[in-house]
């Protein structure tokens, strides 16, 4: 069973949203923007219901400066979390803590951002502060419904492609090559690869 937490800030101690709601509203020019939330979600698989209690106040959240709750609030709400692959510190540690809390097996753990935002925003001003909030290199968009399991399953490939003729690509190949594969890098990181196993 999986289950979720989410853990902010108390008011008054909210100074990462407080300098975010300034960037979103210099930076991009959303006036209507009002306010700005961060909190933290959780999603924790193979603990009991009061290991994962003692976690939420040990692991998940510091009681005098945290407040952890079980529903989202109102809002223009979207999450962000880790592409799958992609090592998150702080579901890792909070996996650590939890083991060394238990003495017994390492639990699975999801973490994500969780962005509540207040006043009048428009589609388009949204689809600008989730470019501006989201590097696709390395996270994405979360699902806000809950999960069944936290398992990842991935297929495997029945045939690894090879690619030839890489050394001799020009500029406009290697733009399509990068394409095609999807790969998790700019034309110039794919350049100094040529590069390398060229030169």
């Amino acid at each position: 069973m999986v289950r979720r937490i989410y853990v902010e800030k108390k008011p008054g101690l909210r100074h990462e949203a407080g300098s975010l709601l300034v960037e979103l509203r210099t930076l991009l020019g959303i006036a209507g923007l009002t306010g700005l939330r961060l909190i933290n979600r959780y999603d924790v698989e193979g603990l009991e219901e009061a290991v994962f209690a003692r976690a939420v106040q040990t692991v998940f959240s510091e009681p005098q400066v945290d407040k952890a709750f079980e529903e989202l609030p109102e809002g223009l709400v979207f999450a962000v979390e880790s592409l799958p692959g992609q090592f998150d510190q702080r579901a890792d540690s909070a996996s650590q803590c939890i083991q060394l809390m238990t003495q017994g097996d390492r639990p699975a753990v999801r973490a994500a951002k969780v962005y509540v935002l207040e006043g009048e925003v428009s589609e388009e001003e949204l689809a600008r502060i989730k470019k501006f909030l989201i590097n696709p290199v390395e996270c994405r968009e979360a699902d806000l419904a809950p999960v069944e399991t936290l398992k990842v399953e991935y297929e495997v490939p029945s045939e690894v492609p090879t690619v030839e003729g890489f050394t001799a690509l020009d500029e406009a190949g290697l733009a399509d090559l990068l394409d095609r594969l999807g790969l998790a890098m700019d034309l110039d990181d794919l350049k100094f690869l040529q590069a390398h196993f060229r030169d």
